[in-house]
């Protein structure tokens, strides 16, 4: 059994779109625990710092852009292999190709190259989620 934390973001579409419920539900609904839950209005330099992997690539400034757009919430879930696990819940990248069942495959109705209007973001490896973690809720990190 491996105890992780990984950050969820529900984007401004899916907060716009009020999937927040929908999306806590399902996490919880699979047995994993809110340890965090915010709304928040991003800053570009928040953004910046959590996508900073991907500076200098062509989807960066619309993603940045599109991420800062509105509110979004921002959960931090626990449980065994979470972060896989809801990268699973959450589907493939671009909703037409996610599987029926997945937040993207249900959820998702918007995706291009540079802007992935999908509804959810989760980590994608412990070190992400750490790093990401302490982003959005510094006093966990």
């Amino acid at each position: 059994m491996t105890i992780e934390r990984s950050l969820v973001l529900v984007k401004p579409d899916g907060f716009a779109r009020g999937l927040t419920g929908e999306v806590i539900r399902r996490i919880e609904a699979k047995g994993y625990t809110l340890a965090a839950l915010g709304v928040f209005t991003p800053t570009v330099e928040q953004l910046q710092a959590h996508y900073a992997e991907h500076e200098g690539k062509p989807f960066f400034e619309p993603l940045v852009e599109f991420m800062s757009s509105g509110p979004v919430a921002g959960i931090v879930i626990e449980g065994d292999s979470c972060i896989r696990a809801f990268r699973v819940m959450a589907g493939a990248t671009d909703p037409t190709e996610a599987a029926p069942g997945s937040i993207r495959g249900d959820l998702g109705r918007e995706w291009n190259h540079n802007v992935t209007k999908n509804v959810v973001h989760g980590s994608d490896s412990v070190e992400a989620a750490q790093r990401e973690i302490a982003i959005w809720f510094p006093d966990l990190a």
